[in-house]
């Protein structure tokens, strides 16, 4: 691949683009957190329930499936900073107007245009570090880059929820506006603005098939969730599945995919996104169905709810000294199967609370569910990555990145199709939630969870080992 600059990549580059794909999945990470203990006031402000507002989460995570696969191709023909720089600067407008939406109609526009910005802004640095990256130093490079994206759910929970109490949940998207500006102006000064000689063309066929199979499949779920027509949900559903049908016939054999599928002959690949997608959209459910439990279910306000909330997030964060050590230690296989199992059963344990369940136990059983999850999602991203060429990097990371985003926008709408179920099988309508609903649901996303690590038994012990840097017994150094 021939690359033009017109900036010398100064000493160090690496270590600040670094930092800023960290800090934008900070600001990421940040708002998704804090909108979910703000649901129900946001709800109550524009007259629905808050399972309807699951469509505001829902709609952002597709956007950005649905345009991250265009994010390398419009880098290289513009360059890396020119697109970074729009995306946080899009990013952050997109912030200030879901502020000032008084509808879910506005709100649920707003989110799409702040996911156009979120699908240009994090792929494009992230391929720049895994390129830059030996394998010997992937495990580490994934861990800087994921670092604060935990950090600000540990601080994003309770932060929405004093906001959301205290004040009005519409700061909670102007918090983006200082993180956003101070990120044009870094983007602007210190990456280089490069970008790729061989102009390959546009896929355009590729890019609507993927379109309509992400947004269809997206809506049909979200639309179940929302106690929509079941008719008009099975539509979607069938034409979702039909359009993946000719994106995958369509890119497989196109000279210019929009999206490149070599990386599914990579046996670690393949199991990082088949059993990694079900995984993450168990965990996908869980930002969802926590506050909605703590609040709507046992009567807490927002604040209290965040402050709860907070023990997932501390987990994943206290996991992070760790991981590499207990990857070393037991390798990729032995700790998908064992933790994966342990995340399952901790997911499960969330049934058991309820609303005079001492609040020191829930934030145990929260920790220690975060501990577990932190563990599984680390060790699937790096797994993904493990056996990939450098000149397939770019076409995996792509491929991760769209799929990674749309399984966690179905973790939301799956959480709110468990809990119409669940509603079902208690016998009353959807718009009326109780706190019985919520033990089915968690039970259900354990269920699933339980389903991601069958696809874990065909790796073989080994695999990954040159990336986790684990011996089995009898091997030498």
């Amino acid at each position: 691949m021939s690359v033009s600059s017109s900036a010398t990549t100064r000493p160090g580059a690496s270590s600040l683009i670094t930092s800023l794909v960290a800090a934008a999945l900070f600001m990421e990470n940040l708002d998704g957190s804090i909108i979910a203990t703000a649901l129900p006031q946001m709800a109550h402000s524009f007259h629905i329930t808050p399972v309807e507002l699951s469509i505001g989460i829902t709609s952002y995570l597709l956007t950005l499936a649905v345009f991250i696969p265009i994010s390398g191709w419009i880098a290289d023909r513009v360059g890396v900073r020119t697109v970074f720089t729009a995306a946080l600067a899009i990013f952050t407008a997109a912030s200030v107007l879901c502020g000032l939406t008084d509808n879910l109609v506005e709100f649920t526009g707003a989110r799409i245009l702040q996911g156009i910005g979120g699908a240009m802004m994090v792929p494009v640095g992230r391929l720049a570090v895994l390129r830059a990256t030996p394998k010997e130093g992937l495990m580490r490079a994934i861990s800087i880059i994921t670092w604060p994206g935990l950090v600000a759910p540990v601080l994003g929970p309770p932060l929405g929820g004093f906001i959301t109490t205290y004040s009005s949940w519409r700061w909670i998207f102007y918090l983006n506006v200082p993180l956003g500006l101070v990120g044009v102006v870094l983007a602007w000064c210190f990456i280089s603005a490069e970008r790729n000689t061989d102009r390959r063309p546009f896929d355009m066929l590729g890019f609507v098939l993927t379109g309509v199979a992400g947004t269809s499949v997206m809506y049909a779920m979200e639309a179940i969730g929302r106690d929509s027509s079941w008719r008009s949900a099975l539509l979607f559903l069938a034409i979702g599945l039909a359009a993946c049908a000719a994106a995958w016939f369509h890119l497989r054999r196109s000279a210019h995919p929009m999206v490149d599928l070599s990386a599914f002959r990579i046996k670690t690949f393949m199991v990082a996104i088949g059993g990694g997608s079900l995984f993450r959209i168990a965990i996908g459910s869980v930002p969802f169905l926590l506050p909605l439990m703590f609040q709507v279910g046992f009567g807490m306000n927002p604040f209290q709810s965040g402050l709860l909330t907070l023990g997932v997030f501390a987990g994943n964060l206290s996991t992070k000294l760790v991981t590499t050590q207990i990857l070393r230690r037991f390798g990729f296989r032995t700790v998908l199967l064992y933790n994966g199992a342990f995340a399952a059963v901790t997911l499960a344990s969330m049934s058991l609370l309820s609303a005079s369940t001492p609040y020191g136990w829930i934030l145990f059983a929260l920790f220690v569910s975060g501990v577990a999850r932190s563990l599984q999602f680390t060790a699937i991203n790096t797994l993904g990555f493990a056996d990939v060429p450098k000149q397939h990097m770019s076409g995996a990371s792509t491929l991760s990145s769209t799929l990674g985003q749309m399984t966690m926008g179905m973790g939301v709408a799956a959480g709110a199709i468990a809990l119409r179920i669940a509603a079902w099988w208690h016998g009353h309508d959807g718009q009326t939630l109780a706190p019985a609903d919520f033990t089915i649901a968690f039970l259900m996303m354990a269920a699933l969870s339980v389903i991601a690590i069958a696809d874990v038994f065909s790796l073989s012990p080994d695999a990954g080992a040159h990336v986790s840097g684990h011996r089995r017994a009898g091997e030498k150094s």
